[in-house]
């Protein structure tokens, strides 16, 4: 029986990208008869405190000899020293969503720090696993050989097409935890110059990751008059999100950066078009028929295409055939488990 042991900080049930990856990712390997174990390190990674790191050192010291283990990238850039000497003695596969210094709003000597300490603990490993082309190119970028780059893609679950608002307001649906990265001020502000059109935003998201982008959220959208159209719901619950999917008109993300962009994938999974930014991953996941993308960061560009799917309804019409479309080319969980395996036999095979 094929085993893995996955290193990883934090509450396994975040429901953000990353974590919910890598639970359903376990949980395809486990259908495919692997044996996995989970081992959670505390939430002060990837800047651990001196207990956080012992507790590590611990957790992999117990980990038998030769043993096939995959670290995330939120653990493996806080502990260069630990996985340079534990490669020594078991199969370390990192696991990278994204570069962690392309993190908006960190400070430069931090962002400088976790990209010499990341860039250290990726020499050191077997292999990386990333989610995207994209990121495959940053860490190449980064000098990590090509050849010891595997790519699987998330797996996206089928879903039924969106059916729509059905209203004069067009519904709008943001999902993403309220961070710096996700680009909601950027967003709010586009909104802002549209506060007289027919629209209302659904922001779906955590608001605990980063309160002060979560107060300096509200304070923006209070400033611009846009209470009544902005709806803040928080984390949901399944049903509560595939509801906020079956009712809404149009998909839209500002991000600044994606390794991939699971919410984007579950847009497509429903039919959606959608409107987002070309950072990252985001135009590999997104084909031209599907969605409009604008630069980064630019929120007149932004409500300019907002604007645009505001008036246009058969533009809407066509970028969701598009959507589909793009759909079919999805690969659910079943099929990113069969990959990560092929990855990973082609990665620690000599």
């Amino acid at each position: 029986m094929l085993s893995l042991d996955l290193i990883q900080p934090g509450d396994e049930s975040t429901l953000t990208g990353g974590y919910i990856y890598n639970r359903r990712l376990l949980e395809a390997l486990a259908a495919r008869g692997w044996r996995t174990t989970l081992h959670g390190l505390q939430t002060s990674f990837p800047l651990p405190t001196a207990v956080a790191l012992q507790e590590a050192r611990e957790v992999l010291a117990a980990i038998p000899l030769g043993s096939l283990v995959l670290v995330d990238g939120l653990a493996l850039a806080g502990m260069p020293e630990l996985i340079e000497r534990e490669a020594q003695r078991l199969c370390l596969v990192a696991l990278v969503h994204h570069p962690l210094a392309l993190e908006t709003g960190l400070e430069a000597e931090t962002a400088a720090a976790l990209e010499q300490a990341e860039c250290r603990a990726l020499a050191a490993v077997r292999g990386v696993i990333v989610t995207s082309h994209a990121t495959a190119g940053a860490l190449t970028a980064r000098a990590v050989p090509a050849q010891r780059i595997g790519v699987v893609k998330p797996g996206t679950d089928a879903a039924p097409p969106a059916g729509g608002s059905g209203g004069e307001l067009l519904e709008l649906l943001c999902v993403a935890t309220v961070t710096p990265r996700k680009g909601h001020a950027v967003l709010v502000e586009a909104l802002g110059t549209l506060a007289h059109s027919a629209w209302r935003l659904t922001c779906v998201g955590s608001l605990q990751r980063c309160p002060a982008t979560v107060v300096a959220l509200r304070q923006q959208i209070r400033a611009l008059r846009l209470d009544e159209q902005v709806r803040q719901l928080g984390e949901v619950d399944a049903t509560t999100l595939s509801s906020c999917y079956a009712q809404a008109d149009l998909f839209i993300l500002a991000s600044h950066h994606e390794g991939y962009g699971m919410a984007l994938g579950e847009a497509l999974a429903h039919a959606l078009p959608v409107l987002s930014t070309r950072a990252g991953a985001i135009p590999e996941t997104v084909p031209e028929q599907a969605g409009i993308l604008v630069p980064p960061g630019d929120s007149r560009a932004l409500a300019d295409a907002l604007a645009r799917l505001l008036k246009e309804p058969e533009l809407r019409r066509r970028l969701a055939i598009g959507a589909a479309a793009a759909r079919a080319a999805l690969p659910d969980w079943e099929q990113a488990g069969a990959r990560f395996a092929a990855e990973i036999h082609r990665i620690i095979t000599p």
